[in-house]
């Protein structure tokens, strides 16, 4: 199941971007993300971000 953009930016409260992959994954962990939304991130096809919208444009490509 893919996790809707919206819902994933609360578990990537607090990020200073740019950011990582890894800094994602850590953040999302920190702020509770369950096993879909961890996952989700994993399999995200770029490994730097510029901003929350680069996260979820990643996130819709994955669809």
């Amino acid at each position: 199941m893919t996790v809707n953009p919206i819902q994933l930016q609360k578990f990537l409260k607090g990020i200073d971007y740019p950011a990582d992959k890894n800094t994602l994954l850590q953040r999302a962990r920190e702020n509770g993300a369950d096993d879909n939304v961890v996952r989700t991130l994993q399999e995200l096809p770029r490994d730097r971000f510029n901003s929350p919208n680069d996260v979820s444009e990643a996130v819709g490509d994955m669809r």
